[in-house]
């Protein structure tokens, strides 16, 4: 298991390495953008159309980026509660287990949902009304990040499986007065 951590590991530079640069470029452009349309139409009184389509092409891009680097730091919202309740190590280590095998599921089913919705916006030839840009180059922010949540997830679930085989109780539960 702990070669293919190490693969992923791998994986992962060279991700953030590509990530990271592209999020700086696109919201430089967003900022550059807007700085633009409010300076062309409150100074020049000429606003600039089509300006708002491509910022929301790179809009989904941003957020669904940042969600990625999230899903990759586990910094992503979650419900921890379970520490709150139970203070007992092996409790933890196998609700944690569970949230991300869930949370895997779920990630393959945004994975299957925002296939079906690139390949229908393909299918549809859908553009944008000014620049004529087909609406796939924003639904592919979907697919990408869903494929890169099961990416991070499937690490997740092998370091917290990993860490649970490696706790010293999986095979000899102990017996305690704590609350679980």
């Amino acid at each position: 298991m702990s070669k293919l951590l190490a693969l992923i590991a791998s994986i992962d530079v060279v991700l953030v390495f590509l990530i990271k640069p592209v999020l700086g470029l696109i919201s430089a452009a967003i900022a550059f953008m807007l700085a633009l349309g409010i300076f062309t139409r409150a100074v020049l009184d000429a606003p600039l159309f089509g300006l708002e389509e491509l910022i929301l092409m790179m809009a989904m891009w941003i957020y669904m980026l940042g969600a990625v680097l999230a899903s990759r730091e586990r910094s992503h919202l979650s419900a921890d509660f379970v520490q709150v309740v139970c203070s007992h190590p092996k409790t933890i280590q196998v609700m944690r287990l569970l949230a991300t095998l869930i949370s895997l599921l779920m990630a393959v089913m945004f994975v299957t949902w925002s296939y079906d919705l690139l390949q229908w916006g393909i299918n549809k030839g859908q553009t944008t009304p000014v620049f004529q840009l087909p609406w796939y180059l924003s639904q592919s922010s979907l697919f990408v990040a869903a494929l890169l949540f099961c990416f991070y997830l499937i690490r997740d679930l092998l370091e917290d499986l990993n860490a649970l085989l490696h706790s010293g109780t999986l095979l000899h539960p102990v017996i305690s007065d704590d609350n679980c």
